[in-house]
């Protein structure tokens, strides 16, 4: 099996100005991870000849796929085929069925075509040429000696399913017949760094399977992607790598695939036909509007309250001014009182609380991050969980409205246990 060494050249001087980001690299990367090619390079590069030509040296002597972005454009300053097609020593032809689409365009729509578009229907000798179903700069691959060169459009509305729709496949059929297979484990309740800690040594001797981590607002997910003859064979290669991360994590992994943990949580809400309620401060309706996103998510959450302000925690909820008083409305105490009167409030199985301090600065003397989570459950005692999160305030918010649903799943998958 070839062993993969992929670099992505991101081409366009509006990138280095800031102007616009390169959300182009991080999608190319994880769609790579997903049939077993490792990205090791991003590198950038201005509309320049010179330098461009520079980055494609250089990623000639480590790589062996190299990925471009960028530069198939109309215009004088789109020079990536042209620059790579030199010192490949490859001349340029026109793709004549690109021509006649570029051509169709401009006549459909009633403008005149301009000499510099026959650019973009201009392709390297001997490539492969991928449709552009959303734009007009057709895509290329082509293999010279022992390196795999891919040029894809910058536009992410175009590169991303030219990249999904032909290229990945492109690349998995030239691969001699072998298939690439994923399986996505989500965790929640730990940061990226303590979770790769506690399975760098995996992540180092990684072969076949790749692992790869990707962290997220309040969740980190790993992929295992394998590379064998069919599908079986493939969940065979991830299967004890799968089994060992689960064992070393299991207090955190939550599920599998693309199922967030919000829908979990829904999913064993109504499997135990519970029912919650939640009262939020910090997170100001996050919490609801996440569950609510849920088809049939009235069968469990009957509402909420948002109690931004001490007047409303009082008066609806019932908090004694006493308690905001000496203990504040970022408290311990505050948060259980908060938590047992949504219960009762609603009339729900459990009843959640969430106040915090979001920032940016601080409140009550208290830092930024500062975060109470009370959980209420008829019949049980109430517990409040204290955190600390870092971040912006968007941020913050988000983590702690993940880490209320990482709490309910902690418990609630302890009743399935029970009941199993």
């Amino acid at each position: 099996m070839a062993v993969y060494k992929g670099e992505i050249i991101a081409v366009g001087t509006e990138l280095l100005l800031g102007q616009i980001a390169n959300t182009n690299a991080q999608y190319i990367s994880r769609k790579m991870a997903e049939i077993g090619i490792p990205i090791y390079f991003h590198v950038t590069v201005g509309d320049n000849e010179q330098r461009l030509k520079e980055a494609i040296i250089q990623a000639q002597k480590r790589s062996n796929i190299i990925i471009f972005t960028g530069g198939l454009g109309p215009t004088q300053d789109d020079i990536t085929k042209e620059v790579a097609a030199d010192l490949m020593n490859k001349r340029m032809l026109l793709h004549q069925s690109t021509y006649e689409k570029i051509k169709d365009y401009f006549i459909q729509r009633r403008i005149k075509m301009t000499e510099n578009n026959i650019k973009q229907a201009m392709i390297i000798e001997g490539s492969t040429v991928f449709p552009n179903n959303y734009g007009l700069a057709a895509g290329l691959g082509l293999e010279i000696g022992e390196i795999t060169y891919i040029f894809l459009p910058g536009p992410p509305s175009e590169m991303k399913p030219m990249l999904e729709h032909f290229v990945a496949p492109w690349l998995v059929k030239r691969n001699q017949g072998q298939t690439f297979h994923s399986k996505i484990m989500r965790f929640a309740g730990i940061g990226e760094s303590l979770l790769e800690d506690k399975v760098v040594d995996i992540i180092e001797n990684q072969s076949n399977p790749t692992v790869a981590l990707y962290a997220n607002e309040g969740e980190v997910t790993i992929r295992l992607t394998a590379r064998a003859e069919d599908e079986s064979a493939a969940l065979s290669i991830i299967y004890p790598i799968e089994k060992e991360i689960h064992n070393r994590l299991q207090d955190y992994h939550f599920g599998y695939g693309e199922e967030k943990i919000e829908q979990v949580v829904f999913r064993f809400l109504n499997e135990l036909n519970l029912t919650i309620s939640v009262s939020e401060s910090c997170t100001g309706g996050l919490i609801g509007r996440q569950i609510t996103k849920i088809p049939g998510s009235s069968l469990v959450y009957k509402g909420g309250v948002i109690c931004y302000t001490n007047e409303i925690k009082s008066k609806i909820l019932q908090v004694p001014e006493e308690i905001l008083e000496e203990y504040g409305a970022v408290s311990m105490e505050t948060a259980k009182i908060l938590a047992e009167n949504t219960l009762k409030l609603f009339n729900t199985d459990i009843g959640i609380s969430i106040t915090g301090i979001a920032g940016p600065d601080k409140v009550e003397g208290k830092p930024v991050g500062l975060t109470y989570i009370g959980i209420s459950e008829k019949g049980k005692e109430t517990v409040v969980k204290e955190i600390h999160l870092s971040g912006n305030r968007q941020s913050i918010q988000w983590r702690a409205a993940k880490y209320v649903f990482y709490f309910l799943w902690d418990r609630l998958r302890e009743r399935l246990n029970d009941k199993e």
